[in-house]
């Protein structure tokens, strides 16, 4: 069976201690006051959201995001932002936004949050927000670009697994890919014996705390409220960086190229080489 740890709760870390409990040891954690100044936490709310920014036209994915055939890894509906955040308040949707870079078209937006003074390396240009419906998920992946993440929940709960690097084989790691699509609420152990072995970290992320998650980690989230969250992201070590643009580069190419081409018979492909590998 998967042996899921706790994550730590730390408040009142200083940069030499994160560094040396968790930056250094590759440790995720959960920050309970890095945004306790952000003006973020009292301002963004969905009305004000809703106001001021409803207007925009935003990318609207489902469960259907990661389905083989041309549709792979593209939107499902292209809508206003106010309407979003209505589906959203109404109810369980599995809609998410996700990677949205709203402080390009709204740049007053970022006077409401503070680059972290917990590490250097932070990319100010790399603000994302994510956005999602009750009972939404995410699939199991690692972020491509190999990026430390931080991740800031402002308004809602999430429930997230997080999985270090070395465990990818338990994890059945499609290749070509930074995915896998193990069901991690009702694993199959038969089908994905090597899960069984599994060992990773559970966490329900409440407003105004962040979540660390070291470059290369495994994370599936579940959005247990309609909610949403900004991640700001840092850069680590010169191969780490080396390996995400690789990374870009082979699974665009070689990934989305493949599902164009054939669909659903390159998914079984991968799923194929993923239970070879798998330990």
């Amino acid at each position: 069976m998967m042996d899921l740890m706790p994550v730590d709760r730390r408040s009142g870390l200083s940069p030499k201690s994160f560094a040396e409990e968790y930056l250094h040891e590759m440790k995720p954690v959960v920050l309970t006051d890095l945004t306790s100044s952000w003006p973020a936490r009292q301002r963004w709310t969905v009305e004000h959201f809703k106001a001021s920014y409803g207007h925009l036209r935003v990318p609207v994915v489902s469960n259907n995001y990661s389905k083989p055939g041309k549709g792979y890894m593209t939107p499902d509906r292209i809508i206003s932002f106010k309407e979003f955040l209505e589906i959203i308040e109404s109810g369980p949707t599995d809609l998410r936004i996700f990677l949205w870079n709203i402080f390009r078209v709204a740049p007053e937006l970022r006077s409401d949050f503070h680059i972290p003074t917990i590490m250097d390396g932070f990319v100010n240009e790399l603000p994302f927000m994510f956005f999602g419906g009750e009972g939404s998920k995410v699939a199991l992946h690692y972020d491509i670009d190999m990026s430390h993440v931080f991740l800031n929940q402002i308004h809602g709960r999430k429930r997230v697994i997080l999985f270090a690097p070395d465990q990818s084989r338990n994890l059945h790691h499609h290749p070509f890919t930074v995915a896998s699509y193990v069901d991690l609420n009702n694993p199959d152990y038969e089908k994905y014996p090597a899960l069984a072995k599994a060992k990773g970290f559970e966490v329900m992320l409440q407003p105004g705390e962040t979540l660390f998650m070291p470059s290369g980690y495994w994370h599936y989230i579940e959005y247990t409220d309609g909610g949403y969250s900004i991640s700001l992201r840092s850069f680590g070590s010169l191969p780490a960086r080396v390996r995400g643009l690789a990374n870009i580069a082979t699974h665009y190419v070689v990934d989305k190229g493949m599902n164009r081409l054939i669909g659903p018979s390159w998914r079984k492909m991968k799923e194929r080489l993923a239970e070879r590998r798998a330990v």
